[in-house]
């Protein structure tokens, strides 16, 4: 009950006792994430009372299946959002969770620009360490935890699953479907073997998990290489990462995801360059104030980017001498 309330909180600035430091011009701007424990939820929850002080008002949603929030966003009733880039090449080709709406999504993908890239979350694959599951062989016949209902994670969870095992979700594994808030949980009371959860390198949430019962980490093939069009690239969990990981003397291969910060075409040019702006001269702070987030300065804010920029944040770029890929150029 308390991770299902967690999850439908809005975290909303002018509650925080901020609000009376806005400046009177101050724009209200609307902002959906995923896990508030997550690289992903991090960075904007860090940003918000940064983005105050400058006049931004940002209501932040955490706890959202991100390809429902970018629908939202191409319908223009959400300001901003982060979003997979494989769910935005899912809208503009009308497919995956949005091939029902036909032609209607690969219009409404016209109505969305980018603001900037990061890379989120790592995929870390857990399993207790009793369970048996030493290796990927292992997972066969069993119950692994691909992400959300229709959340682009599954594509990536079960790409990940193939390349490490060989095996296709629901002919060698059972899926098993949950929203990311209450996926730790449901992996404590036995509701999957194997979780597959997307977080930053050292996440307390793992540390606590494996602290109360050892874990191991499954690794990914030396040549496990993920699919250019997936989010996604490879990666590492150092060893010794985990007190409670029964194989923390080894470096773990995975998979990180990318993401991008999205806007409504709509949104005032302003406002996308000082959400832009901000987050550009901040991500230094905002790692010296959170271990997850400390690849955030070494960040190309427009790698993974694969949609086209907002022109406020074009302008930023431009100002700070920062080459713009042809493609992102805004029309």
């Amino acid at each position: 009950m308390k991770n299902l309330q967690f999850a439908r909180r809005v975290l909303v600035v002018g509650a925080l006792g901020l609000a009376a430091a806005l400046p009177t011009w101050a724009a209200q701007v609307s902002m959906e994430t995923a896990t508030p424990n997550s690289v992903v939820g991090l960075m904007p929850q860090a940003m918000a009372p940064i983005w105050a002080k400058k006049g931004l008002d940002v209501q932040l949603a955490l706890d959202q299946t991100l390809t429902k929030s970018l629908l939202k966003v191409a319908q223009g009733t959400l300001d901003t959002a982060v979003v997979p880039p494989p769910a935005y090449a899912d809208l503009k080709a009308a497919r995956g969770a949005y091939s029902k709406m036909g032609e209607k999504g690969a219009e409404l993908s016209q109505n969305v620009r980018a603001l900037w890239g990061f890379t989120a979350s790592n995929y870390q694959p857990i399993v207790w360490a009793d369970s048996g599951i030493k290796t990927w062989a292992d997972i066969k016949g069993k119950r692994v935890y691909i992400g959300p209902p229709a959340g682009a994670g599954n594509a990536q969870i079960t790409s990940l699953v193939m390349r490490a095992s060989g095996f296709k979700d629901g002919a060698d594994y059972t899926p098993v479907k949950a929203p990311w808030g209450v996926a730790p949980q449901g992996f404590q009371d036995g509701q999957y073997d194997v979780l597959v959860l997307p977080t930053g390198t050292g996440a307390s949430v793992i540390t606590e998990m494996s602290l109360s019962r050892p874990i191991r980490i499954l690794s990914l093939p030396a040549d496990a290489n993920p699919p250019s069009d997936l989010g996604v690239i490879k990666s590492h969990i150092p060893k010794g990462t985990y007190k409670g990981q029964v194989n923390n003397d080894q470096d773990i291969i995975t998979w990180q995801t990318v993401m991008m910060m999205m806007a409504k075409k709509s949104l005032p040019d302003d406002v996308a360059y000082m959400l832009t702006k901000n987050y550009m001269e901040s991500r230094k702070s905002l790692a010296a104030g959170n271990a997850m987030l400390k690849e955030l300065p070494s960040d190309n804010p427009l790698g993974g980017v694969i949609a086209p920029l907002h022109p406020g944040a074009a302008r930023y770029y431009k100002e700070a001498g920062i080459s713009i890929p042809a493609e992102l150029i805004p029309k």
